[in-house]
């Protein structure tokens, strides 16, 4: 008999519905500026040429830092996820007594309110 979670995987649902609104968040951000810096492109001064060339270098960097950074994330947390749903399923009995124990554990601080 295998186990089923409980509530599905919504947590997992949600962490990536969230982790989709902020790439697409950052996709938006990072069109805008890209927008802005075409816009100004047509400019002849340099100081706007330069300025323009600074901030086009350092979306450029952004952007790959903080793809990195979510790749990094996203999967150190899916093998944290799945290393917790192996151990639950090979030790069913251990994790309902740890869930136990940490049940009494919060009913015994909340009571002390």
């Amino acid at each position: 008999m295998t186990m089923q979670p409980i509530g599905g995987n919504g947590p997992e649902r949600e962490r990536e519905a969230s982790t989709e609104q902020l790439k697409e968040d950052l996709r938006n951000l990072s069109h805008t500026v890209e927008e802005l810096i075409h816009a100004t492109a047509d400019d002849s001064r340099n100081n706007i040429s330069e300025l323009r060339e600074r901030a086009q270098q350092r979306l450029h960097a952004t952007r790959e830092r903080l793809e990195a950074r979510g790749e990094a994330l996203y999967s150190s947390a899916k093998g944290q996820v799945d290393a917790t749903d192996r151990y639950v399923h090979e030790n069913p009995w251990t994790s309902i007594g740890i869930g136990a124990a940490a049940g009494v554990v919060l009913g015994l601080l909340l009571g002390r309110r």
